[in-house]
């Protein structure tokens, strides 16, 4: 049995939204930007990451 994925959309440092596998998303964050303040940078999108945008992309996950 396949794992649905579950795509949100959300906006980038410059209110674009786009669209993204958010476990995919927050397991990336959590790697490689999962303390104080960095840039991520998503298809040509950019994000600030900080404790405010992790909870935020974590809070979608939680809603299971």
């Amino acid at each position: 049995m396949k794992k649905k994925v579950k795509k949100v959309k959300i906006l980038d440092d410059d209110r674009n939204e786009i669209e993204i596998d958010v476990k995919s998303f927050f397991n990336h964050i959590m790697k490689y930007h999962s303390k104080g303040e960095s840039i991520h940078e998503e298809r040509g999108y950019y994000f600030t990451v900080n404790d405010k945008f992790r909870k935020k992309i974590k809070q979608p996950l939680d809603l299971k």
